[in-house]
């Protein structure tokens, strides 16, 4: 099994705050992180020729302003050592003098309350060694200089050429959408452990551990659920991203949350996904309360965001004692729905199945109870789907997932799935909004290594040259010859979810999360031909299809025709592509 879930790096002004304090804020990954870069440059120092001693406040503190590089710390303490060395020198045919200047304790104390505005209450006759001092303090300042650039050089590869003759498996991404507590990362859970992409003794360690708290049963939802929050409310907060592999494809599971306040989540998952599995809770009850929830939410807004197959899970199947006039009947009612959402019916699969037993999700059910059944399994049904072609001709378009220091080696690194277009090594790449460059270190394709990586892709890119501040969940990246424009109004045709009328409202685009309003309701359409039914309206009723004008609080990269949704008051009240 695969899994890529990391700690975004995320800035605000209680970041910045928090730096003032210096490390002891910081959280334990962030220590024990800083500890780790700390011994690889107190080791690299004592093993140069000739090795160069430092204290750990020295080397942290360099670690500091080069944000944990390593080498470059490495670099500017052989450097300032060596310059204290000459200075301690005395000169040829000369006696050794000894001096008396302030302590280095005298030197902060001064700093600080010239920094303040208030008169240093040192001695007169200290204040011209004390300027000297502080003069060299500010030298050796700056020295750490962030701006050192790093050069790749790029093979300069034909990499739509390179990936037409490599022969690599299909690779798709799915994301699983459906109610809260349908067993979504259960059944993905169970997937998972069938195949063999998660072994044996940690599947036995997750149930130890549920049983401890009481929750047997979650064992296998905590394959995906692996934050302790998550693990303790048994509810999936963010996309959990898990790989597994068939005979012909590699598929990635994106496992989104139900809960109706995590939708937004669930929108990041589904803007990065070829189809979509819609798990449903067939036990008595809970299927009805599930399609009055967000059953019907998810299915409008993976379609509104262009996904056209859906396979719909039906499970817990086993609690109705696999009874197959309630399977039919949930497949009666959900298809019906489906239908009306846009999804066409040779693109809707129904599967009967069981999370907890694992019935008829990677082997057949055994039960006489369901002999009735002769359809696939789910992953039969997964493997059915048609590969996805991508848009590789295109300009370099990719959504940033998220941001996150990847090792030592590599300070700074980004994950997300690429567009549109393609990528190398050695490629400068714009990121938009910032309008900052950045320079491809090195890349990985499904946590492999690769010189290249083309749309479709989920990839991590290892930047340098860049300062991670202009990095954040939902920037594009873009190539500096066809770079994405900002802008801060644009003019959509939406699918009205709830009534539409000149109002607040959040736009989302994937991870891309921005305030703005409604600000005019330019006509409403007819949905097969697009015609304008009636210019100007006052309102926009439910159901319908309208073009409306939006204004962002802020200029962000979007383009047509780029899928946005509309969301106000924790309710999706619109989905649409922009014009």
């Amino acid at each position: 099994m695969s899994r890529h879930r990391v700690k975004a790096v995320s800035y605000d002004d209680d970041d910045y705050d928090e730096y003032d304090d210096g490390y002891d804020s910081q959280d334990p990954e962030e220590k024990e992180f800083l500890e780790e870069c700390t011994r690889e440059v107190l080791s690299q120092l004592a093993a140069g020729t000739p090795s160069v001693s430092a204290t750990r406040d020295e080397v942290q503190e360099a670690l500091w302003h080069y944000y944990n590089d390593v080498e470059k710390s490495v670099n500017y303490l052989k450097s300032k050592k060596t310059k204290e060395a000459g200075k301690m020198k005395p000169a040829a045919g000369k006696a050794k003098v000894t001096t008396t200047g302030p302590s280095p304790d005298d030197v902060v104390l001064n700093a600080q309350s010239s920094a303040k505005g208030f008169k240093s209450k040192q001695p007169a006759s200290k204040t011209q060694g004390d300027k000297k001092d502080q003069a060299g303090l500010a030298s050796d300042m700056g020295n750490l200089s962030v701006i050192e650039k790093v050069n790749v050089k790029s093979k300069n590869l034909d990499v739509i050429s390179e990936y037409k003759k490599s022969k690599r498996k299909n690779a798709m991404n799915f994301v699983v959408i459906g109610h809260v507590d349908a067993g979504k990362s259960t059944l993905m859970g169970r997937l998972l452990a069938d195949l063999k992409a998660v072994d044996q003794r940690t599947l036995e360690k997750y149930r130890r551990e549920a049983e401890k708290i009481g929750k047997g049963s979650f064992a296998l939802a905590w394959v995906l659920d692996q934050g302790s929050e998550e693990r303790a409310r048994g509810v999936t907060i963010d996309v959990a991203a898990s790989k597994f592999e068939t005979e012909n494809t590699v598929f990635t599971i994106l496992d989104s949350p139900g809960h109706r306040d995590f939708v937004p989540n669930m929108i990041a998952g589904a803007s990065q996904a070829d189809f979509a599995v819609l798990v449903i809770d067939s036990s008595i009850g809970n299927y009805e309360s599930g399609l009055k929830g967000q059953t019907k939410e998810h299915a409008l807004l993976v379609r509104s965001m262009g996904l056209q197959r859906v396979v719909v899970a039906v499970n817990k199947m086993d609690t109705v004692q696999w009874n197959k006039d309630r399977f039919e009947e949930i497949e009666q009612q959900v298809s019906a729905f489906l239908i009306t959402a846009g999804f066409q019916t040779k693109n809707i699969s129904f599967v009967p199945c069981s999370g907890i037993s694992g019935d008829n999700i990677t082997r057949r059910s055994e039960d006489p109870n369901v002999s009735w059944y002769t359809g696939g399994t789910l992953v039969e049904e997964l493997e059915a789907t048609e590969a996805y072609s991508h848009a590789l001709e295109k300009p370099l378009r990719m959504t940033i997932g998220d941001v996150f220091r990847g090792s030592i080696q590599h300070p700074l690194s980004i994950s997300g799935r690429i567009d549109a277009g393609c990528l190398q090594i050695g490629d400068q790449v714009y990121t938009m909004p910032s309008g900052e460059t950045a320079t491809i270190r090195s890349l990985e394709v499904d946590e492999e290594p690769s010189e290249w990586a083309v749309a479709g892709q989920n990839v991590v890119l290892h930047l340098a040259n860049i300062d991670p501040i202009h990095l954040r969940s939902g920037d594009v990246v873009c190539h500096a010859s066809a770079p994405i424009t900002n802008i801060s109004s644009f003019t959509c045709k939406v699918l009205a979810f709830d009534h539409l009328l000149p109002s607040m409202v959040d736009i989302h685009r994937g991870r891309l999360h921005v305030p703005g309003r409604i600000s005019r309701l330019v006509a409403t359409l007819d949905k097969g031909s697009g015609n304008v039914v009636k210019k100007k309206p006052k309102i926009v009723p439910p159901g319908v299809v309208a073009r409306i004008v939006v204004e962002m609080d802020h200029a962000v990269p979007l383009e047509a025709p780029t899928r946005i949704v509309l969301r106000a008051g924790g309710d999706t009240i619109a989905a649409g592509l922009l014009e």
